[in-house]
């Protein structure tokens, strides 16, 4: 009902601007609310304060207006004007109830939208760098892009997602060069060179690679420690450990040649990309595309990019760089796209692979990225601009940091030291359900701080067991029919709806109600955390219920029935949002 009645006020928009009263261009969105006290009616709208301006007619008037407009709606009981021009409606019990059988008719598909119909969509989320297991922060960005993914589809938009694998950088050498290190300590004891204080130190997945590598190559690996160490600058802490790390790399490739060093380079980045993949599938979310970085070079799309904003104009040469005019696209400074020593930069290829999204013809492009990135936007969105592509297109959201807590002790994590916190860690101690509901209990653009306490507590303090447990209930409810000698007779119940006069019931058809705006709402503002509110309110209206009221009633099967409908058609709805969630829905806990 919620959804015709806000259609409707649409049509009551259409009609000012058909009379003039109204400008065409107008594009606000009528909505309705619940109203917090049961006798302000069942919904209210406060689209008559929102006219008066652009009409130039008082709330009042307007308001009033809007009462001969639903004075027809034979669905409703009636429609007043309270305070400076808010509107309340109140429903017929026979209408209102009619959501019941929706839901029970429409199951899975209840809530539903097709506001979206029509707009491709490319997510692309996560694309941590291949150079070790995710941790705890990429988490967030998983269960978000996942979830987001799972959202904007319900609303009807064709969504495909996407992983950039960021196989290019010079972080992915630095990985190289770890593991050759290792290697070198299995396969040649005592004549390895010191590990390098820039490398990847973790000795688990290093070390597991390294291994790998020696078991399928033997010494065919090796070279002489006299003639790795020859001439490198010192490591840190007295010398510079960039630098030192970068000499490794250029010695290493030079002593293995070209052939010898891919090999160590692809085993590390395969076994890594894999340990991803497979933490991810682990997690529920899997990705349509996984776009290599090193494709772009390879097909020659960076140095066609750089091209096109050369011939555009927007490059320029400055102390043997070439750099691009990012300022004058709303960037605060001007940005290098291929250095020095005739290298392109990360953001060059940036450029190339945004640009490439865009030929591919979506309507809209979305990147999740780690808070730590805000600084990309503005420039890539700039080089967008400036190639000739529609920037408002692209949209990128920034996923902030994950702080774990145990108890009282943060948890800390570092790529390089080996003390993170992994992702999949976390999803041994808690489970994937609670990892990815609590993720996503909060907007993107807010911190959040996860207790695991919290997350693994069976109690109503823990809002996923608080909202699972609802949905078990109703499932047990369910199994005791037999137990009783009764059987759910559906037809029976809907002839009994005027008889769910509870207040616990007119809640609970409320909150039902707005299942379907609060998918289109969620979707459209990319919140998630919407979802996650409304299914705890909805579990909370009805384990009040629960409570309060007998659903297996032995003399009156008329009104048992009716309660078996309206519970059925909650256990659904819950359902309905906790797989969008990519969270179980447990019949038994």
């Amino acid at each position: 009902m919620k959804v015709e009645i806000e259609a409707r006020l649409n049509v009551f928009c259409d009609e000012l601007k058909a009379a003039g009263d109204l400008a065409e261009d107008w594009a606000g969105t009528p909505r309705l609310s619940v109203p917090k006290q049961r006798e302000h009616g069942d919904f209210a709208t406060n689209l008559a304060l929102m006219l008066a301006k652009p009409t130039g007619k008082s709330p009042r008037e307007l308001a009033e207006q809007l009462v001969a407009f639903f004075a027809d709606d034979m669905r409703i009981e009636k429609v007043e004007v309270a305070g400076p021009g808010f509107v309340n409606f109140f429903i017929k019990a026979g209408a209102a109830f009619a959501l019941i059988d929706e839901i029970l008719e429409k199951r899975s598909a209840f809530g539903q939208s097709q506001i979206g119909a029509g707009q491709r969509v490319l997510l692309e989320y996560v694309s941590a760098n291949p150079t070790g297991p995710l941790h705890v922060g990429h988490g967030r960005g998983a269960a978000y892009g996942s979830v987001l993914a799972n959202l904007l589809s319900s609303a009807g938009y064709e969504v495909e997602s996407e992983y950039y694998v960021n196989d290019a950088g010079r972080q992915m050498h630095i990985l190289a060069a770890s593991v050759w290190v290792r290697y070198l300590e299995l396969a040649n004891p005592g004549q390895a060179p010191d590990f390098p204080a820039a490398g990847y130190r973790s000795e688990d997945y290093i070390i597991t690679i390294a291994r790998q590598l020696f078991e399928q190559h033997g010494a065919s690996l090796v070279a002489d420690l006299a003639e790795i160490q020859t001439g490198l600058p010192a490591d840190a802490p007295k010398g510079d450990a960039d630098g030192f790390v970068d000499a490794l790399i250029a010695r290493m490739q030079q002593l293995l040649g070209s052939e010898r060093y891919q090999l160590v380079f692809q085993a590390a980045l395969d076994f890594i990309l894999n340990d991803i993949r497979d933490d991810l599938n682990g997690f529920g979310v899997r990705f349509d595309h996984w776009y290599s970085e090193q494709s772009l070079a390879d097909s020659g799309k960076v140095e066609a990019a750089i091209e096109r904003l050369d011939k555009a104009g927007h490059l320029y040469q400055k102390d043997g760089a070439l750099w691009f005019e990012s300022t004058a696209f709303g960037d605060d400074k001007d940005r290098v796209v291929r250095r020095e020593n005739g290298q392109t930069t990360y953001f060059a290829s940036d450029i190339a692979y945004h640009l490439d999204k865009f030929e591919r013809g979506y309507d809209l492009l979305l990147d999740l990225w780690g808070a730590d990135h805000h600084g990309y936007v503005a420039r890539v969105k700039a080089a967008m601009t400036a190639l000739g592509q529609p920037a408002d297109r692209l949209s990128v959201s920034l996923v902030q940091f994950a702080i774990l807590y145990r108890g009282q002790e943060r948890l800390s994590m570092s790529t390089r030291s080996g003390s993170f916190v992994t992702l999949r860690q976390l999803r041994e101690e808690v489970g994937s359900d609670a990892a990815r509901f609590f993720y996503v209990t909060r907007a993107a653009s807010q911190h959040l701080d996860f207790d695991l306490k919290l997350a693994t507590s069976q109690s109503n303090e823990n809002p996923l067991y608080y909202i699972q447990y609802a949905h078990a209930r109703i499932h047990s409810v369910f199994r005791q029919l037999p137990l009783r000698g009764f059987e759910h007779d559906v037809e029976q119940g809907r002839a009994a709806y005027e008889r769910l006069t509870e207040p616990h019931e007119q809640d609970l058809f409320k909150r039902l109600s707005g299942y379907p705006a609060l998918i289109e709402r969620a979707a459209q503002a990319r919140e998630p955390h919407q979802l996650v509110h409304y299914l705890r309110d909805l579990a909370q209206d009805f384990h009040s219920y629960y409570n309060a009221h007998a659903f297996l009633l032995k003399d009156d099967p008329a009104l048992r029935n009716a309660r078996l409908n309206l519970i059925d058609a909650t256990r659904q709805v819950l359902e309905n949002g906790l797989v969008i969630l990519g969270v179980s829905a447990p019949k038994e806990m």
